[in-house]
C-alpha cells in the first residue's frame, strides 16, 4: 500500500540540480551605460504610466475640444452671398464627444459633434437693406468627414419675406459651408497634435 501511494503521489519536476535541468541564472550587475542604453532604446510612453505597453487606452478630450470648437467657429470670417452678408455671433449649442484612443502604441483621434451657431447680417431685399438673423445647424460634424458636412439654415420669420426664404437659406448655407469646413479642419489638425 505504501509503495502504491509513493508511485501515484505528487512529485516535484526536479528535486535537485542535475545535468538535465536548466542551469541556474547568472546574475550580472548592470553598468550605467547598460541602463542608459535601455532608457534610450525605449520609446516614451504614449498614454498613461500604467499603460506603458500601449495596448488600449481611451481618453476623453471633451472639455478642451468643445471649448476649442466654439472658439474657432466664433473667429470664422464674415461670409458674403448674392443677397448680402452674414457672420457668426454665437455658438448656441455644441454637443458630442472627442476622444484620443491609444491602440498598440498608435494614437487615433476622433470626434462627433452636433453644432448650432447663430448668425446675423444684412440682406438687400426689394432694394432696401434689412437686418438678417438666424441659425445654422451642422449635422454630425465628424473626424475625417468634412467633405460630407451638411447644414440646415433657419431664418427668423420677420427678417426675410416668405417668397425669398428658401433662396436666401440656400445661399447662406452654401456660403457658410466652406468657412465652417476650414475652421473644423484647423480643429482636426490641433486634435491630431494632442
Amino acid at each position: 500500500m505504501e509503495a502504491l501511494k509513493k508511485a501515484t503521489g505528487y512529485t516535484y519536476w526536479v528535486r535537485q540540480d542535475t545535468q538535465q535541468a536548466a542551469p541556474a541564472p547568472v546574475h550580472r550587475r548592470l553598468s550605467a551605460t547598460d541602463i542608459a542604453e535601455q532608457n534610450t532604446a525605449q520609446a516614451p510612453p504614449l498614454g498613461s504610466v500604467w499603460n506603458q505597453a500601449g495596448t488600449w487606452e481611451e481618453k476623453s478630450l471633451n472639455s478642451w475640444a468643445l471649448a476649442r470648437v466654439k472658439e474657432l467657429l466664433l473667429s470664422a470670417d464674415t461670409v458674403s452671398f448674392p443677397q448680402g452678408t452674414a457672420r457668426v455671433i454665437e455658438v448656441s449649442s455644441c454637443t458630442g464627444d472627442a476622444t484620443l484612443v491609444t491602440v498598440r502604441k498608435k494614437k487615433r483621434v476622433g470626434y462627433s459633434f452636433e453644432i448650432t451657431i447663430k448668425f446675423n447680417g444684412e440682406i438687400t431685399s426689394s432694394g432696401e437693406p434689412k437686418n438678417l438673423e438666424g441659425s445654422v445647424k451642422l449635422l454630425e460634424a465628424a473626424y475625417g468627414e468634412l467633405d460630407d458636412l451638411q447644414v440646415e439654415v433657419t431664418l427668423k420669420d420677420r427678417t426675410v419675406p416668405a417668397n425669398e426664404k428658401s433662396r436666401v437659406s440656400d445661399a447662406i448655407g452654401k456660403s457658410f459651408l466652406p468657412v465652417l469646413r476650414q475652421q473644423l479642419a484647423l480643429f482636426e489638425a490641433e486634435l491630431e497634435e494632442r
